[in-house]
């Protein structure tokens, strides 16, 4: 019951994490179109850039939020060690350390949990990407929202 705590109250920090990201990306994207710099090849590799450091910085919380769930469950004797096992499982990269047979689980579950917020962040980028090539061609059905 101990494993299915901790893997499921780390794995919605995970996805809390992820979901600040599409508000926060989709208003500068707005802004960036109304300023007129959307379809600019330099402004938008900028952005694009931008947005791929903060889903890189958002991965990086998450596999630190694991450590400390590993640091926590008792099977790292310090935040490094956890930190760079995290790491490996949730890039599902891989490890040769085995947790104890009690937590053992957890490495499973935080590399499905991995994928999928990797998914996320590259389905955020794709349409952002998608929204940037409409907004350079004049693709845009509707006009974009204004800013406040």
């Amino acid at each position: 019951m101990a494993l299915l705590f901790i893997g499921t109250i780390t794995t919605l920090f995970t996805v809390l994490v992820h979901s600040l990201l599409p508000p926060t990306i989709v208003k500068r994207v707005l802004h960036h179109i109304a300023k007129g710099r959307g379809g600019i090849w330099l402004w938008d590799v900028a952005l694009i850039m931008e947005f791929t450091v903060l889903a890189l910085a958002a991965h990086f919380v998450e596999i630190a939020f694991w450590a400390l769930s590993f640091l926590l469950c008792g099977e790292f004797q310090n935040f490094t060690a956890a930190l760079f096992y995290s790491g490996n499982t949730y890039t599902t990269l891989g490890d040769t350390t085995v947790l104890s047979a009690r937590w053992r689980m957890l490495a499973p579950i935080e590399a499905a949990n991995g994928m999928l917020m990797f998914g996320v962040s590259t389905a955020i980028i794709f349409a952002v990407i998608l929204r940037l090539i409409e907004a350079k061609f004049g693709l845009q059905r509707d006009p974009p929202p204004k800013i406040n």
